[in-house]
C-alpha cells in the first residue's frame, strides 16, 4: 500500500491555494476595472485607468500633469467614477473579505460548521441599535449617527454573551452559542417593537435591515479600510493557534494553547469585524456562511491559508453581488436581500451533496 509524504501533501495544498488565490487576486482587480465602468454611464476601461492614474499620482505626487492625463474625459465621468462607484466597491470588497474571514473565525472558536459572523448576536446588536438611532431621528428630530450607534450595541451585545457564558459554566461552545441565541431572540423581538410604533415610517429601519451599499462614500470605506485589514493580518498571524483550538480544549492546552485567552481574542476580533461591517452596510447574509465552506471543499480547512483565501474570495463575492443588485433594471435592490437569495439555496446544495444522498 501506497504511503502518503505528509509534507508532500501539505507542499501540494499550499501551491492548489497559492494559485487560487493568485486567480482570485487577478479576478478582483478585473471586477474592479469591469464594475467601474458599469451602470447607467459606461465608461470604457481606458479611460477608467486614465482616471485611476490620475487621481492616484495627484494623492501621492500632487496635481503634476494630472490635466493632461485626463484630457478628454469629462468632470462628470472622474465624479462619478471616483467618487461614486469607486468607494462603493471598494466598500463591498473589504466587507465581504471581512465577513467571510469572521465567519472563518466563528466556525473555528465555536467549533461549529454553522456558525458565522451573526451566530452571537453581534449583528442583531447592532440592527437594534441602528433602528433605534433611525426611530429616534425620525419621530424626535434627532441626528443620532446610525453606524456608531450599530457599533455600540454590537458592542454591548457580545459583552452580554460573554457575561451570559461566563456565568453559566465557562466560555464554551455551547455556552455562547445559546447566550447569542438567547439575545438574538430579544433584540429581535425590540426590532419588531421598533417597527410597529415606527407607522408609516417603518421602510427607513426595514431598508437598514436588508443590507444595501447604496449612498456610501469614502467616509465608510476608509472606515473599513482602517479596521478590516489590519484585523485580517492579526487573524492571519495567529491562525496556527486557531487550528490548534479547532481540536478542541483539553487537546489545545496538551499543545501548549492558553485556551480561554486564545479563544477571547478571537471573539473580540472576530465581532469587531462583524460589528464594523454590520454597522457600515446593514445586515448582509451568507457570505460568512458560504466562503468558508466551499474553500473547505476546495481546498483546505487549514485556517493559515484558509484566512487569506477567504478574504479574497468573499471581497469578490460580495462585490459581484453588490454589481448585479445595482445593475438590475427597474430599480436597485439591497445586497444583503440578494446574498440571501442566492446563499440560501446554494448552502442546501452544499449540504445535501455533504450528505451524500443519505437519508435520515
Amino acid at each position: 500500500m501506497k504511503t502518503v509524504d505528509p509534507v508532500q501533501a501539505y507542499r501540494a495544498i499550499r501551491k492548489r491555494c497559492f494559485l487560487l488565490g493568485l486567480l482570485l487576486w487577478v479576478a478582483l482587480v478585473l471586477a474592479v476595472i469591469f464594475t467601474l465602468g458599469m451602470g447607467a454611464m459606461d465608461i470604457p476601461a481606458s479611460s477608467i485607468l486614465r482616471i485611476l492614474s490620475a487621481k492616484l499620482r495627484t494623492a501621492f505626487f500632487g496635481p503634476v500633469g494630472s490635466p493632461e492625463a485626463l484630457a478628454g474625459i469629462s468632470s462628470g465621468m472622474v465624479a462619478v467614477v471616483w467618487e461614486l462607484r469607486l468607494p462603493r466597491i471598494l466598500l463591498s470588497i473589504l466587507a465581504g473579505a471581512g465577513l467571510a474571514v469572521a465567519g472563518v473565525i466563528f466556525q473555528g472558536i465555536l467549533q461549529n460548521p454553522l456558525a458565522d459572523p451573526y451566530t452571537l448576536g453581534i449583528s442583531t446588536g447592532a440592527a437594534f441599535g441602528a433602528s433605534l438611532a433611525i426611530f429616534f431621528n425620525i419621530t424626535l428630530g434627532l441626528l443620532l449617527p446610525v453606524s456608531s450607534a450599530a457599533l455600540v450595541f454590537a458592542a454591548l451585545t457580545l459583552a452580554l454573551v460573554l457575561l451570559i457564558a461566563q456565568r453559566s459554566s465557562g466560555l464554551v461552545s455551547a455556552n455562547l452559542i445559546m447566550a447569542g441565541i438567547i439575545l438574538s431572540a430579544i433584540l429581535s423581538a425590540g426590532i419588531s417593537f421598533l417597527k410597529m410604533l415606527s407607522g408609516e415610517n417603518v421602510g427607513a429601519i426595514v431598508f437598514w435591515l436588508m443590507g444595501s451599499l447604496s449612498a456610501k462614500g469614502w467616509n465608510e470605506a476608509l472606515l473599513l479600510a482602517t479596521v478590516v485589514p489590519a484585523a485580517l493580518v492579526l487573524a492571519r498571524i495567529f491562525a496556527a493557534d486557531l487550528n490548534i483550538l479547532t481540536l478542541g480544549s483539553r487537546s489545545a492546552e496538551s499543545l501548549g494553547v492558553q485556551v480561554k485567552r486564545t479563544r477571547l481574542f478571537y471573539l473580540f476580533l472576530g465581532a469587531t469585524i462583524s460589528a464594523v461591517c454590520v454597522s457600515t452596510c446593514g445586515v448582509i447574509g451568507f457570505v460568512g456562511l458560504i466562503v468558508p465552506h466551499l474553500l473547505r471543499m476546495a481546498v483546505t480547512s487549514d485556517n493559515r491559508l484558509l484566512i487569506p483565501l477567504s478574504a479574497l474570495l468573499g471581497g469578490l463575492l460580495l462585490c459581484a453581488a453588490d454589481t448585479f443588485a445595482r445593475l438590475l433594471s427597474g430599480g436597485e435592490i439591497p445586497v444583503g436581500v440578494l446574498t440571501t437569495l442566492l446563499g440560501g439555496p446554494f448552502f442546501i446544495f452544499i449540504f445535501l451533496r455533504q450528505k451524500g444522498g443519505r437519508g435520515l
